[in-house]
């Protein structure tokens, strides 16, 4: 392993960001990170699949397919469903995470979200299921893959992204974008970019 690899996957301590970051560089992820949507597939598998035993914990891998003992086809119909936003049980969002854009939208706004399905529309709804008339400030933009969110990102000037996929917080470091990892249990693996675990920590780095 060269040099620059060791620097990415020797552990220690994660870095802090000491200084608070302005909301107008700030941009989001939407699933994993505002969205709880790996619990959402959960519930889908569980009720009209009975896939039962598996925990929140067992998703330790962004590949669902390698981590969890679930047919691959019961997991692609799954997904469809939030994808295409036909599920019939309600996406919730991450504990304190309206709250926290709410006053993003009332002091900083407009808010953007960067995500890598490619069909906003579904996602756009539930935001104005959640904000209302607050959610015109909110911008969601669909990439359709993961390697086209930095591009978006510097397009915008956001040079902070939170994140929970490893790999995309490691080629947004790599175009210049300083990603934020939004702990989760699929992203356990050494990095060495600063972590959130909660969204009153999110409202921390921008309220001071």
């Amino acid at each position: 392993m060269s040099v620059a690899a060791r620097k990415y996957f020797e552990p220690g301590p994660l870095p802090v960001l000491k200084n608070r970051i302005d909301p107008a560089r700030l941009a989001f992820d939407l699933d994993g990170v505002f969205a709880d949507t790996l619990h959402l597939f959960l519930e889908i598998a569980r009720r009209d699949f009975r896939v039962h035993g598996i925990r929140y914990e067992d998703i330790t891998c962004y590949d669902l397919e390698a981590c969890l003992d679930m047919d691959p086809g019961i997991i692609e119909a799954v997904l469809q469903q939030i994808l295409e936003g036909t599920h019939t049980y309600p996406l919730k969002p991450m504990e304190d995470a309206p709250r926290v854009i709410l006053r993003m939208l009332q002091e900083y706004p407009p808010v953007l979200f960067v995500t890598a399905r490619a069909d906003p529309r579904p996602v756009q709804r539930w935001m104005e299921g959640l904000f209302g008339k607050k959610a015109q400030d909110i911008e969601i933009v669909a990439t359709g893959t993961y390697d086209n969110k930095a591009g978006v990102l510097l397009d915008y000037d956001r040079t902070y992204f939170l994140e929970d996929r490893l790999e995309t917080c490691f080629a947004l470091d790599a175009a210049g974008v300083t990603p934020i990892v939004y702990r989760q249990p699929w992203n356990r693996a050494p990095h060495p970019f600063a972590e959130v675990g909660s969204w009153q920590e999110v409202l921390s780095l921008v309220a001071g």
